[in-house]
């Protein structure tokens, strides 16, 4: 069975304010997660992520909590247009542990994409990869910011 959702958490040695701004200011989002982005953070907003080897995903900013919450849907599929059956929702919580943050990326909808089973699994397989390496280049991106601010 294709799981519905996926889940993955990293420790950032940040404040949650520092990790907020990256996950949710486009000239963040541009240097640790796609080559630029476009981001209209508040609900309803357009979202724009664009990759030079893949394409631009559209999303759609669902809920803005700052600086702990904050959510969007995106198309699973670059150069389409958004709607619930072509798109899983991304969620990224953030918690403050000590001078450290804890962010949880969870992404759901995987089942509700229209397509057979098999299709619904690459998606779930490739972005779970996509997981695991887009919050290791965060975690990077972060680290090399605060050493420049240390400067």
């Amino acid at each position: 069975m294709v799981p519905e959702r996926i889940e993955r958490d990293i420790l950032i040695d940040a404040p949650v304010d520092i990790v907020w701004a990256v996950v949710t200011e486009p000239e963040h989002i541009g240097s640790w997660f796609s080559e630029s982005a476009e981001l209209d953070l508040r609900p309803g907003g357009k979202a724009l992520l664009h990759w030079d080897d893949y394409g631009t995903v559209q999303g759609r900013v669902e809920r803005v909590e700052p600086p702990h919450f904050f959510s969007f849907r995106w198309v699973v599929d670059p150069g389409t247009d958004l709607t619930e059956d072509n798109s899983t929702l991304v969620e990224f919580s953030l918690s403050a542990e000590g001078d450290t943050t804890r962010l949880t990326v969870a992404e759901s909808g995987f089942r509700g994409l229209a397509r057979p089973q098999d299709e619904q699994q690459r998606h779930v397989d490739s972005h779970r990869r996509g997981w695991e390496l887009e919050l290791g280049e965060l975690d990077e991106y972060v680290g090399q910011a605060r050493t420049r601010a240390d400067r």
